[in-house]
């Protein structure tokens, strides 16, 4: 329990040192650029205004009118198709903005309809991406059957990298698509391929919303929606993957500490209710420790590892030892090998002595 804290408390701060430096960086980036724009068009909205006698009620009418024809450029975006392609973008966590629901209605519909539409839309695309894991480990088996490796089956480092290359093949064709039909130069067309699969959806790039394409042409609409299907199962084939690699990594590492917690606890003896003195006695429970001798060795010699079958016979010799021994202390007799085969403390010599019954376990390390 006390690891698992650790990681987390690490990834928290890994997380959080990523996106500091991840604003520093942007901030380096497109913060002069920003300031730039925003200075060029005060400038071209102060000319317009100046140049047409224009209010500044009557700007702020034209910059609405002007935003809300954006929305409006490819069509009617709530006839089929593009509820259609609004209602995909829902489900699917990708959110441009580039329309929204404006009756109180719409939005009271739009909060229930995500609520039971996203968790089905996402075991969707569970169910897609492992059974696009399953056909790539069918495929990496039979390519290496082919090629008679000894080893045929794939290991989850094949599936994270055959998902991984599965997603790439899906961004370059979809930008490929944009490249030809939106006009876009084919980076831009990549950007938005990547902000769209990882459902990042800025919506600075918004396809399907020229020349009223939603409505004029069926074929590109029909591609775009099967591009977002694939991707997006591709994508969460090989987030699946990784996110269970890295449980399995974790689980592994909790599980191995808990056993060696197991193996040191099952080498210790606790004493519930007893005190040793530091004159080698003990106060507390009488009953705990018993009178008769303890024969087991603890010498230093004896903590180095042996064959199971060895040890085994060991403490079966010892046992048949240690039983005619107490017979014949029974009957008065002693068995004179037992004081020099065994080792017990004493206060001189600081080693074991015969009258504390103190058995101590040992471990290999």
């Amino acid at each position: 329990m006390k690891r698992r804290n650790v990681q987390t408390l690490s990834l928290v701060i890994v997380t959080f040192t990523y996106l500091l430096v991840g604003a520093a960086i942007f901030d380096a980036l497109e913060g002069t650029n920003n300031e730039n724009a925003l200075e060029g068009l005060v400038k071209i909205r102060s000319d317009l205004r100046q140049k047409y006698n224009i209010t500044e009620d009557d700007f702020k009418i034209i910059e609405v009118l002007i935003e809300e024809r954006q929305s409006h450029k490819a069509g009617p975006q709530w006839k089929f198709a593009g509820s259609f392609y609004f209602s995909l973008v829902v489900l699917a966590l990708i959110g441009y903005g580039h329309s929204t629901p404006a009756t109180k209605l719409g939005k009271v519909f739009t909060i229930s309809y995500a609520c039971l539409g996203i968790p089905i839309a996402m075991i969707m695309f569970q169910s897609i991406g492992e059974r696009m894991n399953k056909a790539s480990s069918v495929l990496i088996r039979r390519l290496r059957t082919w090629l008679g490796c000894k080893q045929t089956e794939a290991s989850e480092t094949d599936l994270i990298l055959a998902s991984s290359a599965m997603s790439l093949v899906s961004i370059i064709c979809g930008a490929y698509l944009y490249h030809t039909q939106e006009g876009w130069s084919y980076f831009d067309s990549f950007y938005y391929c990547y902000i769209t699969l990882t459902t990042i959806g800025f919506g600075d790039f918004v396809a399907l919303q020229q020349s009223k394409a939603l409505e004029r042409r069926p074929g590109y609409v029909i591609c775009s929606f099967s591009f977002l299907l694939w991707g997006l199962s591709s994508v969460a084939s090989s987030v699946n993957l990784l996110v269970l690699k890295f449980m399995t990594i974790s689980l592994e590492e909790e599980q191995q500490g808990e056993d060696e917690m197991m193996d040191v606890a099952a080498n210790v003896d606790t004493f519930d209710d007893v005190e040793i003195l530091p004159t080698h006695s003990y106060h507390g429970n009488a009953d705990f420790f018993r009178n008769d001798r303890d024969d087991m060795s603890v010498c230093s010699c004896t903590c180095y590892s042996a064959p199971r079958r060895k040890l085994k016979q060991a403490q079966q010799r010892k046992l048949k030892v240690g039983l005619i021994s107490r017979i014949l202390n029974r009957f008065g007799w002693r068995d004179g090998n037992s004081d020099t085969d065994s080792h017990f403390y004493d206060t001189e010599t600081m080693s074991i002595s015969n009258y504390t019954k103190l058995q101590i376990k040992r471990s290999s390390f």
